[in-house]
């Protein structure tokens, strides 16, 4: 089965195949928004399954949140979970061909999610999703590239060849508040982007 179809996420959530599901925000995410002063910042949530991102910065105030999946049921279990969300903002579409701009977009288990032939095309998508000076926000794996994925690791070094081209660096560190299972496998990440001509 073609594991970036529709059909292969739908089935996920169906068959309760989702381990990279944690049931609450992750940590060092949480700690980041929790010093984010401007409320009214424009931020996007790609790939963001059962939204747990979503809920924390909706219930503390953040008032222009978009969410995107490729499948419906997280989205549905956002709308149970948070009656009050803009179903506007519920948007189920393929992250390749959305088009809007953004403050922040935050990364958690997306981009790991994607096989790595398609990585290039998402560092050139969320650089053009963002506003100018914009960030990229969350965690990225880190534990070797394989094929059995998703998740499919990646590596630090992989990341700054990646991304560096459109993005300045601000932080890319083993992140030390990480869940126990993932502690020392996953890098927190901000990285600004570049104005390129």
């Amino acid at each position: 089965m073609n594991k970036t179809s529709q059909s292969y996420w739908e089935n996920c959530y169906k068959t309760n195949n989702i381990g990279w599901d944690i049931g609450y925000v992750a940590t060092p995410i949480k700690v980041y928004f929790e010093q984010v002063i401007d409320k009214d910042l424009k931020i996007l949530i790609p790939g963001a399954g059962n939204g747990y991102e979503a809920e924390f910065l909706f219930n503390t105030g953040f008032n222009n949140i978009t969410v995107i999946d490729i499948a419906k049921q997280p989205l549905d279990n956002i709308k149970k979970r948070i009656p009050n969300f803009p179903e506007e903002n519920l948007i189920q579409t393929n992250f390749f061909n959305y088009h809007n701009q953004f403050d922040i977009i935050v990364e958690q288990t997306f981009y790991c999610a994607i096989p790595p032939t398609q990585r290039n095309e998402y560092i050139i998508k969320t650089h053009s999703l963002l506003k100018e000076g914009g960030k990229l926000v969350g965690l990225l794996f880190d534990f070797p590239l394989n094929e059995e994925g998703p998740p499919y690791g990646g590596s630090k070094e992989e990341y700054i060849l990646g991304f560096s081209k459109y993005f300045h660096i601000h932080t890319l560190e083993t992140s030390f508040n990480s869940i126990k299972p993932r502690l020392g496998r996953e890098l927190f990440i901000i990285f600004e982007k570049k104005n390129i001509k």
